[in-house]
């Protein structure tokens, strides 16, 4: 080498040790692997039982699945996902019923609309249809109510739907009327920042959807981007769950869970509230198992209560209110999940006994 040529240094990166791997490795598919992992090892038969139940249930729910997967997508595409902010005008017990109704069908996940959320309460819109919408997000959406309708039946989606919209209308109402006593002023947390009066203007006008959206490149990718992304979540958070399911059905036994969660237990609604609330289920993720609970013996009106406890309190769903809003705001949302989910129940349970 000559001597006036400078030496080149290689530059070989670090290792990555197994935590900084663990920490980057998607952990539904690391929980599904370990599930499955530990069953070889130690029930070599039920691993295959379950991988057998796994491709059994994927199979029989796949129609449904593909339904949702291209609502949301063409959602996404058209723009018809932004048309939220519509449902905020007017008066604000009409506001609170057009939201609480169109949180429970429109297609947002929790911590997409923050964004919109922080909009809309900085443009001045009430909290009251805000926590309307915001308490009937979560619970239901196209995706889940075609999914439902596969995995538990027509009647439970249809219920479930009701409640939402049940849960965001007390939620909206009971609100309203805590602010007329003086209550829940000044909602939005000092850190969170105020968007400009341009901005604020726009998310309570939004564009107006493009329905043939596959004659603009961007909207037809967005299509195509959204229907892959979507597919993928739903498909990771199914079989997590089909698993747990199959090991309930074999494992758990139904005279306990008849005994537990079942119309003979006058305090079976009370205790799905109170096992719902502190889960980590996102919607999708608690219909296979709420599915195999009825099986086993669960009444459907306790499934609905648990699903409906859970979708509000999740860590996605709860992250999304306490991120935007101060704790006394927070806690009412708390608050009116757990008094709807118990009055759905309720009233389920009195609809299936008159049925």
């Amino acid at each position: 080498m000559n001597a006036t040529t400078p030496a080149i240094e290689t530059v070989v990166p670090p290792p990555r040790d197994w935590r900084s791997r663990l920490r980057r490795a998607d952990r539904v598919l690391l929980a599904i692997a370990v599930l499955l992992l530990v069953l070889l090892g130690a029930v070599p038969g039920q691993a295959l039982a379950s991988l057998r139940f796994l491709a059994s249930a994927l199979a029989s729910i796949a129609p449904f699945l593909a339904i949702s997967v291209l609502v949301a997508a063409w959602a996404k595409a058209t723009g018809a996902d932004q048309q939220v902010a519509r449902a905020f005008r007017g008066r604000e017990a009409v506001a609170i019923l057009a939201a609480a109704g169109f949180g429970a069908l429109s297609p947002f996940c929790s911590c997409g609309v923050i964004p919109l959320i922080a909009g809309l309460l900085a443009a001045g819109v009430p909290i009251a249809p805000v926590m309307a919408f915001w308490l009937a997000s979560p619970l239901m959406d196209p995706n889940q109510f075609a999914i439902l309708a596969g995995a538990i039946g027509f009647e439970f989606a249809v219920a479930k739907t009701l409640a939402a919209i049940g849960i965001g209308l007390l939620g909206g109402f009971g609100t309203l009327a805590v602010v007329g006593a003086g209550g829940l002023a000044d909602p939005l947390r000092p850190s969170v920042g105020r968007p400009s009066a341009c901005r604020a203007k726009r998310s309570l006008k939004p564009p107006r959807p493009v329905w043939r959206f596959w004659t603009e490149p961007e909207r037809a990718q967005v299509f195509v981007t959204e229907s892959g992304r979507s597919a993928w979540f739903l498909l990771r958070w199914l079989s997590l769950a089909f698993l747990i399911e199959s090991l309930m059905v074999a494992w758990v036994p139904g005279e306990a869970v008849a005994r537990l969660l079942g119309d003979g237990n006058a305090f079976a609604i009370p205790l799905a509230v109170a096992l719902g609330v502190p889960a980590y289920l996102n919607g999708f993720a608690a219909i296979p198992l709420v599915s195999g609970l009825i099986g086993l013996g669960m009444s459907p009106a306790v499934g609905l209560t648990f699903m409906l406890a859970g979708g509000v309190t999740s860590i996605p769903a709860a992250m999304a209110v306490w991120a935007l809003v101060k704790p006394r705001v927070f806690a009412a949302y708390l608050i009116f999940a757990g008094l709807g989910a118990l009055a759905a129940g309720y009233g389920y349970m009195a609809v299936l006994a008159a049925a």
